[in-house]
């Protein structure tokens, strides 16, 4: 998992989901009502899905597993927990099926004492402040309470996952190795289609995994000596796009 930025509700689908919450509410807010409203607001779910695709990382994957396409919407909290919540945007993730429907389902953990939620909502939270990821086996381990809850409900290290983590570390060595070498032979168009490959590559949280090796001794124990110098480039070029970014537009 990776933060997601979560983009403002558009005005149009405000007005459509703002309407069948009032209808669930009227029916006496239950998760039945829930249900027939969400079945039946084809155009609601439209913009939504829309909405969340343009969010999703990558070429449209699933915000929890990373790997799969993003083919579902998610309601975070539960429907039958909270039917009110049904239309609220920031209850909205796009999931894929299996994560969605064989993983998640209706699970939605919380603290005994407090009530407060006890999984990761990438629109909201770091999922570096409560996962730890160990690239070359592309194993997952939890930080918090929140972390493991995450991982247990997400499936997050199912073996085709870890599996998947591990290659995508071998990949992402060599990827960064190759753009590098194309910016020393002054190849720029060869190492800017390299570089877009890499961020729009399945597994970002494993290239965020390395980016965070760059100057530490974990970065040479990867891979051979050109590894490093490659990896410092390559993040030193990141925050230089960003501090850009920042002064042009403003956002950080």
């Amino acid at each position: 998992m990776i933060p997601v930025q979560r983009l403002p509700a558009t005005d149009a689908m405000t007005k459509l989901c703002d309407s069948r919450t009032k209808k669930i509410q009227d029916a006496g807010a239950t998760s039945n009502a829930a249900d027939a409203q969400w079945k039946g607001a084809r155009a609601a779910r439209k913009h939504i899905k829309s909405l969340l695709e343009q969010m999703a990382p990558g070429r449209i994957r699933c915000m929890y597993c990373l790997d799969n396409q993003g083919t579902d919407i998610d309601h975070f909290e539960p429907k039958a927990r909270t039917p009110l919540r049904t239309f609220c945007w920031d209850n909205h993730l796009l999931a894929c099926s299996y994560c969605n429907s064989n993983e998640k389902r209706h699970l939605f953990p919380c603290d005994p004492e407090t009530g407060a939620c006890l999984l990761i909502d990438p629109t909201v939270d770091d999922p570096a402040d409560h996962l730890k990821l160990l690239p070359r086996t592309g194993k997952l381990k939890c930080l918090t309470p929140k972390g493991k809850h995450s991982i247990e409900v997400f499936g997050l290290n199912r073996e085709e996952l870890r599996k998947g983590r591990a290659d995508a570390c071998e990949m992402f060595i060599s990827g960064l190795i190759r753009w590098h070498d194309q910016l020393k032979l002054g190849k720029a168009e060869a190492a800017r289609r390299t570089a877009v490959r890499l961020r729009r590559a399945d597994f970002p949280e494993v290239l965020r995994t390395l980016e965070g090796f760059s100057g530490t001794p974990l970065a040479s124990t990867l891979e051979d000596r050109y590894f490093p110098e490659a990896l410092s480039v390559w993040t030193s070029s990141r925050e230089s796009m960003r501090a850009t970014h920042t002064m042009h537009t403003g956002i950080g």
